[in-house]
């Protein structure tokens, strides 16, 4: 195996490794809030709460340059921004949704009815959930934008791929089973950004002019 093909081994590993691990996380989910799940759902939404976040690697990791100038450039530092706006709003439905909606079910008092505690973090926590879903949805079109001048239509397989599984994660979270293969479908679509990308790919030739 040449140095190349080891760099981009890395770089599979290193852009797949979250969504993976979401996907793992998803398997254990409990299906509902409950009182006799509500110690879990807590902790396993401490657990999230710094892995969502990074999603955004499998984007990054193809843009780790220094803006270019013109559209390249700008294509990138908005890939940036919408990362970042992913990354804090869908952290606030971990925190709202998940943190605060378990505790407070767990602490609630006997017999009392825990839908009224629960439904207006419920609201809240997908209302930011949807903002940060539809904001990662925008950094792939934006990273798309970014590597296409250098490296063409090889970045349309994964881009295709992470646009189905965007649009799956607006309303499936990691919930089993859907939740589960739309964190499956972003490792293979970083996968094939991170290999269409790679070291051991020749960039395009740019147009004289």
């Amino acid at each position: 195996m040449t140095a190349s093909l080891m760099t981009t081994s890395i770089r599979i590993a290193l852009v797949t490794a979250a969504p993976l691990a979401l996907a793992a996380v998803g398997l254990v989910h409990p299906h509902g809030l409950s009182r006799s799940t509500a110690a879990d759902w807590t902790d396993l939404y401490i657990l999230l709460l710094p892995l969502f976040p990074l999603l955004t690697i499998g984007l990054l990791v193809p843009l780790w340059h220094r803006p270019r100038p013109g559209i390249e450039g700008v294509a990138t530092v908005a890939a940036w921004a919408g990362a970042f706006v992913y990354a804090a709003f869908y952290t606030g439905l971990d925190a709202i949704a998940g943190i605060a909606a378990g505790t407070a079910v767990e602490h609630a008092a006997a017999g009392a009815d825990t839908g009224p505690l629960k439904r207006p973090l419920y609201e809240v926590g997908e209302s930011l959930g949807h903002v940060g879903a539809y904001a990662l949805i925008c950094t792939v079109v934006a990273a798309t934008a970014a590597l296409w001048p250098r490296h063409g239509a090889r970045v349309l397989p994964g881009t295709a791929v992470l646009l189905v599984a965007g649009w799956s994660f607006v309303d499936s979270h990691v919930f089993w089973p859907r939740g589960v293969w739309t964190m499956c479908l972003f490792a293979l679509g970083f996968a094939l950004l991170a290999w269409a990308t790679g070291p051991h790919r020749r960039p395009r030739a740019r147009t004289a002019g």
